[in-house]
């Protein structure tokens, strides 16, 4: 009869093997993912401005050829207004979506999630310099666009 021989380093090897995989998913679950996911440093006096800049959804901006987001271009100025709320003041629900998709570094995505109802408002804060023009989806006459400056000090 033959036997045979079996080495422990087999089995010495899988469990090695198995230490580092668990090691490495520990690591990357850790300390690389929530690095990977931080948000970028943005200076607290661009997260907290001094006041709000509101932009109105006018009365029967539904209505084509009425004047829509008041006031329209405005100069918004890091660390002064660049906290933007839209208020709409219209009996009708509006969106307030980019005409190109645009991501902030901070914020996030813009762009209402949905309508904004009457009496509701949309907000975000800029924390960079940029110009962003918008519209409503439903009433697509219903433009507006701002430009968001670096403070001067």
């Amino acid at each position: 009869m033959s036997t045979t021989t079996s080495s422990h380093a087999y089995g010495i090897g899988v469990i090695a093997l198995i230490i580092g995989m668990g090691a490495s998913v520990v690591f990357y679950t850790s300390f690389y993912l929530p690095e990977s996911l931080e948000k970028p440093s943005v200076d607290i006096h661009i997260l907290e401005p001094t006041e709000n800049f509101i932009i109105s959804i006018a009365e029967g901006a539904a209505t084509e050829g009425n004047p829509s987001y008041v006031p329209n271009k405005p100069k918004i100025t890091l660390t002064i207004d660049n906290h933007v709320i839209w208020m709409n003041d219209d009996a009708t629900p509006h969106t307030v979506t980019a005409d190109h998709r645009h991501m902030d570094s901070y914020s996030g995505e813009f762009g209402s999630a949905g309508v904004v109802m009457p009496g509701e408002s949309y907000e975000f804060i800029f924390t960079e310099p940029q110009e962003l023009h918008y519209h409503c989806d439903p009433h697509p006459w219903m433009v507006g666009s701002l430009v968001v400056e670096k403070s001067r000090f």
